[in-house]
């Protein structure tokens, strides 16, 4: 089975329904008045249920471990014969039987948290070389932010941000225009500019976050300045889907005419 399969059950009863089965990443569960979850239904259709957090039957646990984004509270749920009301379940799978933005919409909020992340790790990395790192013996300067190849790094690592956030604004609007007129064409347009957005922000974010160190020095990783926290953020949410099949994609678009599948992950 693949990680995109649905386990968890939802069955009819009466005016409403019963959910039944597992749920893990479910992120902010914790927190929420009412939990987004993925079902299958007795005819094998994928439905999205809004179940309102206090319902009989459901168990939220706080079982998340992962070492980045560790306030997202994306650990388990447990529904155990939980009745939902047929207004709380909204088609889900109808939404790809037709092209719609609702893939490359999804995906764009995950391009602009690790362009988001890659911008803080950049600004992290400028103040603490700015303030606190010394320059290294051989480079016969005074002070770090003159060393020629600390420059050139910050130089690369400036050109790839602006250029994650050009291609994130970019498909900002190549957005914009498949909402007002979807078809076919504007959305596989739509979801290519966003599939590169998230490539090139999770490549820009990982860098940054692992940069930061080497171009700020041993102090930088004192546990007291939390610096790990860009990388390690960025490593867990980049793995939300791989972004190897975002580059399989934009290929596939450009040299073979190929419009990418409708779903969600791209």
């Amino acid at each position: 089975r693949t990680a995109h399969d649905r386990t968890t059950r939802l069955s009819r009863d009466g005016d409403g329904y019963r959910i039944n089965g597992r749920k893990f990443y479910a992120t902010g569960a914790l927190y929420a008045q009412r939990i987004p979850t993925s079902v299958v239904d007795d005819e094998g259709v994928q439905q999205l249920v809004f179940v309102p957090h206090d319902s009989e039957g459901l168990s939220v646990i706080d079982d998340w471990s992962g070492f980045g984004q560790r306030t997202t509270g994306s650990g388990s749920v447990v529904f155990d014969n939980v009745h939902v009301s047929a207004r709380d379940v909204v088609p889900f799978q109808s939404a790809f039987q037709r092209p719609t933005t609702v893939g490359p919409l999804a995906q764009i909020l995950h391009a602009a948290i690790d362009t988001g992340i890659a911008r803080a790790a950049f600004e992290d990395a400028l103040a603490f070389v700015q303030t606190r790192t010394r320059p290294w013996i051989d480079s016969g300067i005074e002070k770090a932010v003159d060393d020629p190849l600390t420059l050139h790094s910050f130089g690369k690592l400036g050109i790839r941000l602006h250029a994650a956030e050009a291609l994130l604004e970019r498909a900002g609007e190549f957005l914009d225009v498949a909402q007002a007129d979807s078809n076919a064409e504007t959305v596989a347009a739509a979801s290519i500019a966003v599939a590169e957005a998230r490539a090139i922000s999770t490549e820009i974010s990982l860098a940054a976050g692992s940069t930061l160190f080497e171009l700020a020095g041993s102090q930088s990783t004192l546990a007291e300045h939390s610096l790990d926290r860009h990388w390690r953020n960025a490593r867990v949410h980049t793995l939300h889907d791989p972004v190897r099949w975002k580059f399989h994609a934009i290929g596939n678009y450009y040299l073979n005419d190929t419009n990418p599948p409708l779903r969600g992950t791209i």
